[in-house]
């Protein structure tokens, strides 16, 4: 088992990883941007490293400074966690190269699973069904002619990337081209390829993923279903698991299916198939993720298994520790991601300091979270403050629990998207479980009351420009105070006894 990991990567997600490496005896490096000095993943790390300026390419994102950090302070292997390099083939090619290991798929299986083409061709030969589409990259006048073809409504969709970057749902031919053009724009803007491709719209569909594990011994399972279908603009608001309606033996097919694609790829650790399933229930693959889910935590609430620990072991070259019988399925959870965002004001981003920050505790709660009272938030990352977690012994008291911890979680200082949630959980149609992917645009007035994919855009632009003014004196005064050189181990000397015991001190 490795003695020392490095977690590349900020905000909750390093502090969850903290937490399992701790419970397995494991010392933990974090890294640090100038702004995030004082975050709490530092906090409760063995060793903090500052890594760069505040834009993400100028620190998290710089693969040979994070790898030479790790080197230096003698880490055994990196954890990326999500975003950032956590599905950067170079990377994990870089560390296998200098000797670090990757908590994660081999740089190959990322790359082959992270062009969605390639991945959509993989699955095709592996016999996992796929929406009806292209299996390779087109030109402009080859999309328009494919689309033509199968007819629409049709997504047009980025090769590279994801998180709902570079895709146009068009229902009329007059739209086509200008969606082939916006979408290629935004791929380019956001992956550096403007490759797209065309797939068939499947309507009224639901979103539904699989958890997949895999060790070096033989051994891949799935941990069941989530229901992935409250999105707003395609990013996840709420998941909840098991999926709603979801038979044994629809579950059952679908994770062979998932299974399948791992195993077709060569796949270890943790990873997720995201499936589309129609109004019939038939399913077709979508993508896979080569890491750990936001969502994660919900299927370890109702099995029982740490995913994250699961993930270390595998990379370490030990067995998983469980096999698929061993899987049981119990209750259901729910996840709300809360978000610094004014959800009254069409979901613009709500930097600032926390002044107040109280999560809900109680039976079958569990908040994951980055931040304390005093933190800041910054325009230079994702505005996720935490996730709440809620159980029940069944879909009803997971979803009256999950009421009774927002009404508890008190954050003051900035918006949230907390009154969002509280809404959505008494929402009779979310209540039902009979929703899709269309619910918030459909049942909660999620664009701006115009045109969401133009007025919705452009309010973000404008409070990410003004909120970058107002944050810029503080940004440059936190770079300057953080600049101070590192002693001559390399560590921050900011990791001293007594400054340990004033940061508990203000912890509390």
């Amino acid at each position: 088992m490795f003695r020392k990991v490095l977690i590349a990567n900020r905000g909750e997600i390093a502090v969850r990883v903290i937490r399992a490496c701790r419970e397995m005896g494991i010392q933990v490096v974090a890294i640090y941007s100038d702004v995030d000095r004082e975050a709490l993943h530092v906090r409760f790390s063995d060793e903090a490293y500052h890594c760069g300026a505040p834009p993400a390419r100028e620190s998290y994102l710089v693969m040979e400074r994070v790898l030479e950090i790790a080197k230096r302070c003698g880490a055994d292997a990196i954890h990326p966690g999500y975003g950032f390099l956590a599905e950067n083939g170079d990377f994990a090619d870089l560390c296998e190269k200098e000797g670090v290991a990757f908590i994660g798929p081999k740089g190959e299986v990322m790359r082959r699973m992270g062009d969605k083409v390639t991945a959509r061709r993989t699955m095709q030969e592996a016999g996992v069904p796929i929406v009806p589409g292209t299996t390779e990259a087109l030109g402009d006048a080859e999309a328009v002619a494919f689309a033509d073809e199968i007819g629409l409504p049709v997504m047009v969709k980025a090769s590279a990337g994801g998180g709902g970057k570079g895709m146009r749902l068009v229902r009329e031919r007059e739209d086509l081209e200008d969606a082939i053009a916006r979408a290629r724009g935004e791929a380019e803007a956001s992956f550096g390829d403007d490759s797209i491709y065309v797939e068939k719209f499947v309507e009224e569909p639901r979103h539904i993923e699989i958890q997949v594990l895999a060790d070096t011994h033989g051994n891949t399972i799935h941990l069941g279903e989530r229901e992935c279908s409250i999105q707003r603009r395609h990013q996840k608001v709420v998941e909840e698991a098991p999926g709603n309606g979801i038979s044994p033996e629809l579950r059952e097919r679908m994770g062979k299916a998932a299974v399948a694609a791992a195993e077709a790829v060569g796949y270890l650790g943790a990873g997720t198939c995201e499936f589309l399933m129609d109004k019939q229930g038939d399913f077709f693959f979508l993508e896979m993720n080569t890491r750990v889910q936001v969502e994660h935590a919900i299927t370890e609430a109702i099995t029982g298994i740490d995913i994250v620990k699961a993930m270390i072991r595998a990379a370490a070259g030990e067995p998983l520790g469980v096999e698929q019988e061993d899987v049981r399925i119990s209750g259901h959870a729910i996840e709300a991601r809360i978000y610094a965002e004014d959800p009254d004001r069409n979901f613009v981003p709500s930097p600032g300091e926390i002044v107040v920050y109280r999560p809900p505790e109680g039976i079958g709660v569990r908040v994951d979270s980055g931040v304390y009272a005093g933190a800041r938030v910054t325009v230079h990352y994702d505005p996720m403050v935490a996730k709440l977690i809620a159980w029940g012994a069944n879909r009803e008291e997971a979803i009256c629990r999950t009421r009774r911890a927002l009404s508890e979680f008190a954050v003051k200082g900035i918006r949230t998207s907390i009154p969002f949630h509280q809404r959505l959980m008494r929402h009779p149609v979310f209540l039902e479980g009979r929703y899709d992917t269309g619910f918030i645009d459909e049942h909660m007035d999620g664009g701006s009351g115009g045109d969401p994919e133009v007025e919705g855009d452009e309010l973000r632009r404008v409070a990410n420009i003004m909120a970058t003014i107002a944050a810029y004196k503080r940004d440059k005064d936190l770079a300057s105070r953080a600049s101070a050189p590192a002693s001559a181990e390399g560590a921050d000397p900011w990791k001293t006894q007594g400054r340990r015991a004033a940061l508990r001190g203000t912890l509390r």
